[in-house]
């Protein structure tokens, strides 16, 4: 029996090329697939060999959510990537304009978080030396 893991998560953005563009630009991945999705909308694939954040918008506009997700069953917290350069990570990230914080050094590694342009917040780790 193979170990399971995670493969995919979908989020529903405002433009799914622009996120594709941005994850592209600071995690070097590529998207797998594009094409037409549920309620007229489309979906962008983008990852790597194994996993892949999947872009979804639909064919009418969405609206943000309000607040954090924190205190409501069902919300989306962060999305995680694991990184071998995290300084080289968060300059990608900053030279997009987004703001970084939350810097820890914690065992076994090092993370900082940034919100996206549809308010991902996105946690960004390495367990490098």
């Amino acid at each position: 029996m193979s170990t399971p893991f995670l493969e995919h998560v979908n989020v529903t953005v405002r433009d799914p090329e622009a996120m594709a563009k941005r994850l592209e630009d600071w995690f070097g991945w590529k998207v797998r697939w594009k094409g037409a999705a549920l309620n007229g909308g489309t979906t962008y694939h983008i990852g790597n060999e194994t996993s892949y954040i999947a872009a979804y918008s639909p064919s009418h506009n969405t609206t943000p959510v309000n607040g954090t997700s924190y205190s409501h069953h069902g919300g989306l917290n962060h999305i995680a990537v694991v990184v071998d350069d995290l300084d080289a990570t968060e300059e990608r990230v900053k030279a997009g304009g987004y703001k970084t914080h939350n810097h820890q050094d914690y065992e076994p590694g090092r993370r900082f978080y940034f919100d996206d342009d549809d308010g991902i917040e996105f946690e960004i780790v390495s367990y490098a030396d």
